[in-house]
């Protein structure tokens, strides 16, 4: 084997071994206080050992010293504890998970810089020496001191691809493999051992989720291109209605388009994950957090098999670990405060996720104070966020979609967790990124609700085509609500803003001639349509001159070429060949023009 091939092979290796290291230490976290909550679940007690035993072996295959001594005492601890020799306790798990941490780090370590030798090691040694020595020493030296720091190197870790990187083709050999094997045979437990032909490792290949991203955009273009083709069929067909090879041709594209949307659902299914990657985050972070905190907090996770599309789960992760901490910050009362007020002192933090038609929902909930609605607005008021006019008129929902506000926050004194004003705007921010809407609903004294909705994904959509004049836009379906077609004289004006009365409700309106400003020649048309759409509970009518068609779209971006244009998503090509815009329905239902509204109650 010449040099260059071994490298390659060996660069292999180490890149198996790093994305098996991940996801075990993705379990780690969620197994340990899982553990902590049920000491006696031996079961759980044999899987972590066999994942730290395993990763141990695989190290060692790798040469990573620092890595292998670290899992080692920890290793030795976990035995402890399977043969009762240790008793599981709080202070017993943080000193064990200080040794995740370190290991979190000297991973990262590994992947930036191919060995694990720039991460501090001893300290941690120490710690789990003083604990297989005396427990009861370590335990409490855990509860007096600080946690020992995270490294610098998973204070904010990389991302690791969920489907890493192989050669295409090439099922993915894990690098630790044989260790692993061996590991496992020590530890006399067979349970976790893959081998033999047809077992799982055979069934799987690991595939760089860049060269889906390329599948994904490559489908995308075949979509365009088959709805170019529908659309020229059709036409051929009318004009040699009859003839033999005009029905043939359109037989041949109605097959050509099932197969191109059976084509797409499957690439589009190759991409998505369950959501439990993202939640996998939590437990740990509740725990940490809460006890920093002085707070007793429960965390309920629902839903973790939902799937949804990996670029909108890459995306998501940061806003929900917003959500969860201001929950505990600001929703979770201390256990004190908790019991005089009749609850019992450990708190409820839920994260539950279903899938509702082509939507995901995921909703953080929490049983603590619940928003105040008068420290609300007389924060938003001192920040001149609204006019007391603009206030007087807002409902409770209104004032509770404030908090969204770049710069609001009701925290008295800033500290690491919250009170930088920051963190709400940024979530509503990332979500709307994705074409996707947040909620807020409270009930004070009982508790918070924050509600995502995010589309299934964010490549292709079905929209419906509308026409303004000669202008034509897409509006994704996902946000349509129904289309009503309307008279010069249905439309009515509030305070100097065109509304209609729908079903005995006021509708706020929007004309997309006047938002683009399309020359109208002969002004506003005496019949038209208002396209109802919706970004959470809020709604607008968009007028619109007609609707032209429902249809697939690719979502293109359009990068810098719209500058500060807002309400626009992207580009799309339609059946015609003709360009046309994607319309940003969450900018147009939440710009601040309608944010400040409320004409549940106004008369027409």
């Amino acid at each position: 084997m010449a040099p260059g091939d071994a490298d390659d092979e060996m660069a292999e290796i180490r890149n198996d071994f790093l994305v098996e290291a991940q996801e075990m230490i993705e379990g780690l976290d969620q197994q340990f206080v899982k553990l902590e909550a049920d000491p006696s679940d031996t079961g759980l007690v044999n899987e972590i050992f066999r994942s730290m035993h395993s990763m141990k072996g695989s190290a060692g295959f790798l040469g990573f010293t620092h890595l292998v001594e670290v899992a080692h005492r920890a290793e030795s601890v976990l035995n402890k504890v399977r043969q009762g020799e240790i008793q599981v306790s709080g202070d017993i798990i943080t000193v064990i998970l200080e040794a995740v941490d370190v290991v979190k780090a000297l991973v990262s370590d590994i992947r930036e810089t191919g060995t694990d030798q720039h991460v501090e090691t001893q300290g941690i040694s120490e710690k789990l020496d003083v604990l297989l020595e005396s427990p009861a020493v370590a335990a409490a030296l855990a509860s007096v001191d600080e946690p020992a720091p995270v490294p610098q190197a998973v204070a904010a870790p990389a991302p690791v691809p969920i489907a890493p990187p192989v050669q295409a083709g090439k099922p993915a050999a894990a690098p630790a493999s044989k260790p692993a094997s061996s590991a496992s045979a020590e530890a006399g437990d067979g349970k976790g051992v893959k081998g033999g032909k047809g077992g799982e490792e055979d069934q799987t290949i690991r595939v760089e989720t860049r060269r889906l991203d390329t599948v994904m955009n490559l489908v995308g273009e075949l979509v365009l291109c088959r709805n170019r083709m529908m659309k020229i069929g059709s036409g051929l067909e009318r004009a040699h209605e009859g003839d033999p090879l005009g029905r043939e041709l359109g037989e041949t594209l109605a097959q050509l388009s099932l197969v191109s949307s059976d084509l797409q659902l499957a690439v589009m299914k190759t991409r998505m994950v369950p959501i439990k990657k993202v939640m996998a985050r939590f437990p740990r972070m509740v725990r940490d957090l809460a006890q920093k905190l002085g707070k007793q907090v429960r965390l309920d996770l629902q839903g973790e098999d939902t799937e949804l599309d990996k670029s909108v789960a890459d995306e998501i992760g940061d806003p929900l670990v917003h959500l969860v901490r201001n929950s505990i910050d600001h929703g979770i009362e201390p256990p004190v405060v908790r019991m005089e007020s009749g609850k019992p002192p450990d708190g409820t933090v839920r994260i539950s996720a279903s899938q509702e038609g082509n939507s995901i929902v995921i909703r953080i909930s929490d049983d603590g104070a619940g928003l105040r609605l008068d420290r609300i607005k007389a924060k938003a008021l001192s920040k001149g966020l609204v006019s007391e006019g603009e206030l007087s008129s807002m409902d409770e929902r209104g004032v509770m979609n404030l908090i969204f506000h770049p710069g609001f926050s009701t925290a008295e004194q800033v500290t690491d967790v919250s009170g930088r004003g920051v963190g709400m705007d940024v979530v509503r921010t990332n979500i709307r990124r994705l074409n996707g809407s947040v909620e807020v609903s409270s009930e004070q004294g009982k508790g918070s609700m924050i509600t995502i909705k995010l589309p299934l994904t964010i490549a292709i959509i079905q929209a419906l085509a509308v026409g303004v004049e000669q202008q034509l836009f897409a509006i994704p379906l996902v946000s349509v609500i129904e289309a009503v077609k309307i008279s010069k004289r249905d439309i009515k004006t509030v305070d100097g803003r065109p509304v209609m009365n729908l079903r005995d409700r006021v509708l706020p309106l929007l004309r997309l001639c006047d938002e683009f400003e399309v020359i109208t020649p002969s002004g506003v048309a005496n019949e038209g349509y208002v396209v109802v759409v919706a970004s959470g509970e809020r709604r607008l009518g968009l007028v619109v001159d007609r609707l032209q068609a429902q249809e697939e779209i690719v979502i293109k971006s359009m990068g810098d070429f719209l500058g500060d244009i807002k309400g626009v998503a992207g580009a799309t090509i339609t059946g015609d060949g003709k360009v046309i815009l994607i319309l940003d329905i969450n900018e147009f239902v939440h710009s601040a023009r309608y944010d400040r509204m409320s004409y549940a109650g106004a008369a027409v």
